[in-house]
């Protein structure tokens, strides 16, 4: 359930929000990119500290679910205020406003979605169990990635798209704040994991840069979210202001992208079933690499451009099955190394991994845009033009091939996660058993 309602607030904040803010609310683009960036030095405190707090947190609730009831209020307002600014603020007042917003948004996102993680690596330690319980995971969003692709279309093709963010946000914010409650109540949660967490927050950060597994998937992963941020955030200028004949095309865009973004999570699945994990993912890191070079040669309307985005899709929707799954059990192994259970810790870091390749993209966007002499809503210059093609194209490319040679390097492959469930196992009684979520605790 909050995975549709996050798919659906994804797909309109991940597509549409920056030329939101630079076209309808005429905030210049270096600073919505600097207000996206600065948005990280804040992540950068509060990730890690919710995921060391979550971990340590003991409460008739459990560990995680307190703080998923704690997010659906301050998540549900955060998105009337980011969508909803007054209309009587403008420049310096709208910029404190956004950046409010912002702020309020990223930290209820981040008291919900790390602890949610958290439970999705803690209810099997089974190899193939967790490939399976992730793949189900991203299909069960795809209702929710529909929902936002109409979502998105009604917001592309409205006259007065304020308007018609203010009624989506309202609609948005209850149905996110509702979903939460409903949800975290029914969800289930182990009782045996609480105050298995780091004794410091310092130790436990440092725990996780020490596990090599983690340190080489970190990089990887960065540069995966990276990529799946540049087509979303860049889409809706690359066709208004790039391809030619594709203006007003943004959600069969989208759609060309999504579709085998879910419709191959099945494939993937049986696959890892048969493969190890690691080759499939870096098969997928390789065809993307490939993909998103294909960008630059790009002119406009044809059938390269959608022969593209189902590739890209297709390798995302690896990515979205096999990388979870992969870092369950890297985090099997701090717990080998130091004997503990940091699901949260890990996923703070791996939340401010993928928000800062967001913010990377909102940055390098705007400062391009403005740079570049960008104006909203007429044809651009070639260095516009230019550099965002470069954008969208050469500076993913690059980065997925650097990713593809360092995962290379990556060996907690099956085998080795076998010995190291058997290792602990033997170490601790069996775990108990998961509790109705009314009983958790």
């Amino acid at each position: 359930m909050p995975r549709i309602a996050f798919a659906v607030m994804g797909a309109v904040m991940g597509v549409y929000f920056m030329k939101y803010a630079t076209d309808v609310l005429l905030i210049a683009p270096a600073a919505i990119g600097v207000i996206m960036a600065a948005a990280r030095i804040w992540d950068g405190v509060s990730d890690p500290l919710v995921g060391y707090l979550s971990d340590r947190t003991r409460s008739p609730f459990g560990r995680r679910r307190v703080w998923m009831y704690a997010a659906a209020l301050p998540l549900g307002l955060s998105i009337v205020m980011l969508w909803s600014p007054p209309e009587t603020l403008s420049g310096v007042a709208l910029i404190v406003w956004m950046s409010l917003a912002i702020l309020a948004y990223e930290t209820a996102t981040t008291a919900y979605y790390i602890p949610h993680g958290a439970i999705g690596v803690e209810l099997t330690p089974n190899h193939h169990e967790r490939t399976r319980l992730f793949g189900y995971a991203h299909l069960i969003g795809a209702l929710g990635m529909l929902l936002g692709l109409a979502a998105l279309h009604f917001m592309d093709v409205a006259e007065d798209k304020r308007s018609y963010a203010e009624g989506l946000s309202l609609f948005a914010g209850l149905f996110c704040a509702v979903v939460i409650i409903v949800s975290t109540r029914m969800l289930p949660e182990r009782a045996d994991y609480q105050g298995r967490g780091g004794e410091k927050i310092l130790s436990s950060l440092l725990d996780v840069l020490k596990n090599p597994h983690a340190r080489l998937l970190l990089v990887v992963y960065a540069i995966e979210s990276f990529g799946s941020a540049s087509v979303m955030m860049l889409a809706p200028y690359i066709l208004d202001y790039v391809w030619i004949g594709m203006a007003g095309k943004l959600v069969l865009v989208m759609v060309a992208f999504t579709v085998p973004l879910y419709a191959f999570t099945p494939v993937w699945m049986w696959l890892a079933r048969h493969f190890e994990k690691k080759h499939l993912w870096l098969s997928s890191l390789c065809l993307s690499a490939v993909s998103f070079l294909g960008f630059w040669f790009v002119t406009g309307n044809g059938p390269m451009v959608w022969i593209i985005l189902v590739c890209i899709g297709i390798s995302g929707s690896c990515g979205a099955v096999v990388e979870p799954s992969i870092k369950a059990d890297v985090i099997d192994y701090d717990e080998y190394r130091t004997g503990q259970r940091k699901e949260g810790t890990y996923y703070a870091i791996w939340n401010l991994v993928r928000k800062g390749a967001g913010s990377f993209t909102a940055l390098a966007t705007g400062l391009v845009l403005q740079l570049t002499g960008f104006e909203p809503n007429v044809e651009q210059n070639e260095s516009a033009q230019t550099g965002l093609r470069t954008l969208v194209s050469l500076l993913p490319a690059a980065c997925y091939v650097v990713g593809a040679v360092l995962f290379t390097r990556f060996t907690l492959l099956e085998a080795e996660h076998k010995r190291i469930r058997e290792a602990l196992e033997s170490r601790q009684p069996a775990p108990s058993s998961v509790a109705p979520a009314r009983n958790s605790g």
